[in-house]
């Protein structure tokens, strides 16, 4: 089985977040950057998992600059088989999911497995979108995914319950928690990440449908005010006179 995982470049969440140019682009520097989560965690893993059983291939894709490329080693540390980067700037999740699609569908994938979405924009767009280029199949929100005869059986919560799904691959899978344990890279995966296939691809012809007017940081949480459990008067006062609840 041949399944593709695209992986995101994110920032760390313990980062500090600010921008330039008028709050109009992120500022980058300082930032320490990881793999998203969701791609990393549950996409990857489980697709590992797949292989592991089931014998095949886990390719990883990144659409971005050669400043990932170490993100993109620690997938292939964790256990993917090789690796693609588009050389291009991730502008938009169309044209994100326009990149992978156009290699998935050169490369004829069995299984795509993304994440959720990434932890910095939470767009929840590029599985949905590479599904429709690619007019396959699409499940979103998996916590279990099962591989048996070319037939994939899917379960994701819903409102009130649990939902199976049963879709014949090939098809794009959008992962999120529980679907696998996370892993770490011991020395014999950082070693063999070295030498694994790292290739360099071109970009694809892609519109860009979004663009960013501006960023702003959320507003400062308000001070906590700490009364006295003896100072009941206190308390009133304040809940009425400040917080005016009463």
């Amino acid at each position: 089985m041949k399944i593709l995982v695209p992986i995101a470049k994110v920032p760390d969440t313990t980062s500090k977040i600010a921008f330039v140019d008028n709050n109009t682009k992120f500022n980058p520097d300082g930032v320490t950057f990881i793999m998203n989560p969701t791609d990393e965690w549950y996409a990857l893993v489980r697709a590992i998992e797949l292989k592991e059983k089931q014998g095949g291939e886990v390719v990883v894709i990144h659409v971005g600059g050669a400043d990932a490329d170490q993100v993109i080693r620690k997938a292939l540390a964790i256990g993917a088989d090789k690796a693609v980067r588009v050389d291009a700037d991730p502008t938009d999740a169309y044209f994100v999911a326009a990149q992978i699609a156009a290699h998935a569908k050169a490369e004829a994938y069995d299984l795509i497995i993304t994440g959720k979405e990434t932890i910095d924009y939470n767009s929840f767009e590029v599985t949905g979108l590479i599904a429709e280029l690619l007019d396959l199949p699409a499940v979103a929100l998996v916590n279990d995914l099962q591989i048996e005869n070319g037939v994939a059986t899917l379960r994701r919560d819903i409102e009130g319950g649990t939902e199976t799904v049963e879709v014949k691959l090939p098809m794009v899978v959008g992962a999120q928690k529980d679907l696998a344990v996370a892993r770490i890279p011991n020395m014999k995966g950082i070693m063999s990440a070295r030498t694994k296939p790292l290739a360099v691809v071109a970009v694809v012809g892609a519109e860009k449908l979004t663009s960013i007017t501006s960023y702003h940081l959320p507003d400062k949480a308000k001070q906590c005010k700490y009364v006295s459990p003896d100072n009941v008067g206190e308390l009133v006062r304040l809940l009425h006179e400040e917080a005016k609840v009463i």
